[in-house]
């Protein structure tokens, strides 16, 4: 038996996350205690961490339209390339509103990317191995993500803080991936402003009843709002409330960059055993860290609670992907769209997350933060379970009605059928065969012809 070759697509697409978060590292670790430096209060902090979330959900549904029309590798190129320029903005950037700006620019770049890079997956990763695919790109984004943290880190104290120097070396690896998708991805496979009747024909059609979307949504939104109530704040978590170095701080994500490789194990756990068991782990490690972060508030206290929230974080995120592309699936000639409104509601957590959380801690202190963190983790977990008794309904009810809920993928063998295409076909054969203008026959036609000329008497 051969051993299976890497998709060279999903081998493009996982080597550009790594990239790319890499240099989104630096930023998003930099990015507060630059703000907070410049005066800026936590709430608003918490507002600048939120900007872009809420100018990509605002535009998804809208950009991942124009991704479907204009092409997946186009989208991603022109959404990389804009981000390349909010990365050099604010090597210049000094005043707060400047900060604000060169977020929502980046919003407009997440917009666009997201719906490509997610539909890109869910076309090249099989129907079986999704998960796994969405894992593989995750833990590449997340082990590039936690040792940007720590390059970060690194690079303020050895330059006094100098963070002008942070944002140029995020500015130079942005670039790198522009190069890559351009080179080793495929051409769009067609421009779709108009499509001809024969690629519509051939295109799968939606099968089986569709679930709504606002559930997933809404556990997109709840799980994502409560694991970022902490993530993009924890820099100046742990070094205001735990007391810790900013080079601590950076040194803590290389510990997240170990955990993360757990991800792969996630997902062929939802590939093979039970996504829902995935997807809950998220909510529990959301609980736990927590509680570590209220009882040890200290250098190793830190460094745990933030390896249990990376460790949930890998484990959510292959479930997530692989539930994003069933859903998605149902209209793969739509599938930016899904995904955009899919990702848009993980956006609103993550931009309601921070905002919340500032409010919280400047308001009433850690512990009132730390308490409504857990809270919501429970309700989270509470929907998730909730959320899969309604779907394995569902799929009894289609079952009942021998309408299967499974819905095909364009990856699967499919039955011949009769088009335009086909009839033209069947002409230029018969064309050829000195048969035009014979009716054509099927085998089972043919079958029957025999079968009644020989029980006809003679």
């Amino acid at each position: 038996m051969r051993p299976r070759r890497a998709n060279p697509v999903l081998l493009a697409i996982v080597v550009e996350g790594f990239l790319s978060r890499l240099s989104f590292g630096l930023i998003s670790f930099a990015l507060p205690l630059y703000a907070y430096r410049l005066g800026m209060s936590l709430t608003a902090i918490g507002f600048l961490s939120s900007v872009n979330l809420v100018v990509a959900l605002t535009l998804k549904p809208l950009s991942g339209s124009a991704v479907d029309r204009v092409g997946l590798k186009l989208g991603l190129v022109a959404a990389m390339t804009l981000r390349s320029v909010v990365s050099l903005l604010l090597v210049f950037a000094t005043l707060p509103w400047q900060l604000f700006a060169t977020r929502a620019v980046h919003g407009v770049s997440m917009s666009v990317r997201d719906p490509a890079v997610n539909a890109l997956i869910a076309e090249n990763g099989g129907t079986r191995s999704v998960a796994t695919a969405f894992a593989g790109y995750q833990t590449a984004k997340s082990v590039a993500g936690a040792l940007g943290k720590v390059l970060a880190g690194l690079l303020l104290g050895l330059t006094a803080s100098n963070f002008s120097i942070v944002f140029g070396v995020a500015f130079a690896l942005s670039v790198l991936p522009i190069a890559i998708v351009a080179l080793y991805l495929p051409k769009d496979r067609r421009s779709p402003a108009v499509e001809s009747r024969a690629t519509q024909l051939e295109a799968p059609e939606p099968a089986g009843p569709r679930p709504a979307m606002l559930p997933f949504m809404s556990l997109g939104f709840l799980v994502s709002g409560t694991a970022y109530m902490l993530a993009n704040l924890f820099p100046i978590f742990a070094v205001e409330y735990a007391g810790l170095t900013e080079t601590q701080a950076g040194l803590i994500y290389s510990l997240s960059a170990v955990v993360v490789l757990a991800g792969p194990s996630f997902g062929w756990l939802s590939d093979h055993v039970s996504r829902k068991l995935v997807l809950s782990i998220r909510s529990a490690a959301n609980v736990l860290s927590s509680v570590i972060y209220l009882v040890a508030p200290n250098l190793a206290g830190m460094a745990a609670g933030r390896i249990v929230d990376d460790l949930g974080k890998a484990a959510f995120r292959p479930g997530w992907g692989a539930l994003m592309a069933h859903v998605s699936s149902f209209d793969r000639r739509r599938r930016g769209r899904t995904m955009g409104y899919l990702s848009a509601g993980e956006d609103a957590g993550e931009a309601t997350g921070p905002i919340l959380a500032g409010f919280l801690w400047s308001t009433w202190g850690v512990p009132a933060l730390l308490g409504v963190r857990i809270a919501f983790a429970v309700i989270t977990e509470v929907y998730t379970i909730t959320l899969a008794r309604s779907l394995r309904r569902l799929e009894i009810d289609a079952r009942r009605s021998q309408r299967p809920l499974r819905p095909r993928t364009g990856l699967e063998p499919s039955l011949p059928r009769r088009t335009e295409v086909g009839g033209e076909r069947a002409a230029a054969s018969a064309r050829r065969d000195g048969t035009e203008g014979a009716t054509p026959h099927s085998p089972a036609d043919e079958a029957l012809s025999q079968t009644s000329t020989a029980s006809s008497p003679s």
